[in-house]
């Protein structure tokens, strides 16, 4: 990656030779109180953030009132990334490209862990060393699962100079995290726990059920809900419809570049790299490495919005759904991210008056992942939506164009609930 250049991908002239609809999914957005006017809007906006040349591949998923107004993709998923050249072989991407959810992965994760709660096989207070002996020394006994949900367990990283193909290998970073010592008394600091927490839930579901995640979550969403490639890693079956992750944007330099591998435990450049390898589609990273289409995400974000439902399956119950989805305390500075933060047992949610997910979305819960991907759910707008890039970048144009799309698609979907009233 070059120091002092946008590190920006080929854009072409036509962007329709670029560009990929599901047309027979997509309904006409005047049928769910949608203007053709606002569903382009936000597909205008979408085309902009492709236009910098900050993400090689875009797909994007908008379901309003339970049907699907964007379905479409652009781009291409391999083959056109900074570095590559007119003679890369290249591949466009479509709707039914899978493009890794990164910590958008957490959602999914917790809510298995809320679903165990469901089931009666775990309670979210209980200390994690009911479940995980080894893991209460150093001033972890106390550690309650809802702890680690919410950001608050005290282990935000792996010990500095870990070596990032421990990514490979989650028996040896669970090996570190049960030794390792908390920033704070557990409850006492509200820290974003990048890859941590995931480790440990993901080990919970192990011993509870006898299953690991991969397993658990294909029991229990995936296959019920007719998703089968949506899970931690990738089949090699899927494999020829996966995006490449590409570092974009200008390179983060001193105290960014400190922040991001405080927060990911190494550079942008570490991080494309090794999640590009087969070996990270082939190991479970509960925090992390689901990999799925913008469809499939936006289903998943639309069965919580259904109350738990898909189609005449009972995923999870409302209930589970609430508790999950209930903010756990006031908006307050996040101690790794440096921004202020509003939590629920998993999700991220939306603020007011501006938030992650658009101005006036205090109900909104979802998560963010890597800087440029952003999975939601708005009971207020009655939408549902997934926005995944294969561009990796903080610094540089496509930082604004992605925010200015997240905010049009709540500008152009407007409040249900208010207008209903």
């Amino acid at each position: 990656m070059k120091l002092l250049s946008l590190n920006s991908c080929y854009v072409p002239d036509d962007l329709d030779s670029v560009i990929q609809y599901d047309s027979q999914s997509e309904v006409n957005p005047e049928s769910v109180g949608m203007s053709f006017k606002q569903r382009n809007a936000i597909w205008k906006a979408t085309e902009t953030l492709y236009k910098t040349g900050a993400s090689p591949a875009i797909t994007l998923c908008v379901r309003r009132k339970g049907q699907i107004v964007l379905n479409r993709a652009i781009g291409y998923a391999r083959g056109n990334g900074p570095q590559d050249t007119a003679q890369t072989p290249k591949v466009l991407a479509t709707p039914d490209t899978r493009i890794c959810l990164f910590s958008a992965s957490k959602v999914v994760t917790a809510m298995m862990i809320h679903l165990l709660d469901e089931m009666g096989e775990i309670d979210l207070l209980d200390p994690i060393s009911n479940y995980i002996p080894e893991y209460g020394v150093n001033g972890k006994k106390d550690a309650t699962i809802y702890h680690l949900l919410a950001h608050r367990g005290g282990i935000p990283s792996l010990p500095k100079g870990t070596d990032p193909q421990l990514l490979f290998n989650p028996e040896a970073a669970l090996d570190l995290l049960y030794k390792a010592k908390p920033i704070a008394p557990s409850g006492h600091r509200v820290a974003y726990h990048a890859l941590t927490a995931g480790y440990v839930l993901g080990e919970i579901i192990q011993r509870v059920t006898g299953k690991n995640a991969r397993e658990f979550l294909a029991e229990k969403i995936s296959i019920p809900m007719e998703m089968p490639s949506f899970n931690f890693g990738l089949a090699p079956e899927y494999r020829d419809k996966v995006a490449l992750n590409y570092s974009t944007g200008i390179k983060p330099i001193l105290l960014m570049d400190t922040f991001l591998r405080n927060i990911l435990g190494g550079s942008m450049e570490d991080a494309e790299y090794y999640t590009n390898d087969p070996k990270f589609m082939d190991t479970i990273c509960p925090a992390g490495n689901i990999f799925a289409t913008a469809e499939e995400s936006s289903r998943f974000f639309q069965m919580l919005l259904d109350g738990g439902r898909y189609k005449d399956k009972q995923i999870f119950s409302p209930k589970t759904i609430r508790r999950a989805t209930i903010e756990v305390s006031r908006p307050e500075m996040d101690a790794k991210l440096i921004l202020p933060m509003r939590y629920a047992m998993g999700p991220m949610l939306g603020a007011k008056p501006v938030g992650l997910y658009g101005f006036n979305t205090p109900n909104a819960f979802g998560h963010l992942g890597y800087t440029s991907i952003f999975c939601w759910a708005d009971p207020d707008r009655d939408i549902a939506v997934s926005l995944l890039t294969s561009g990796k970048f903080l610094v540089g144009t496509g930082l604004p164009a992605v925010m200015n799309l997240v905010a049009n698609i709540s500008k152009q979907c407007t409040n249900v609930r208010s207008s209903e009233r």
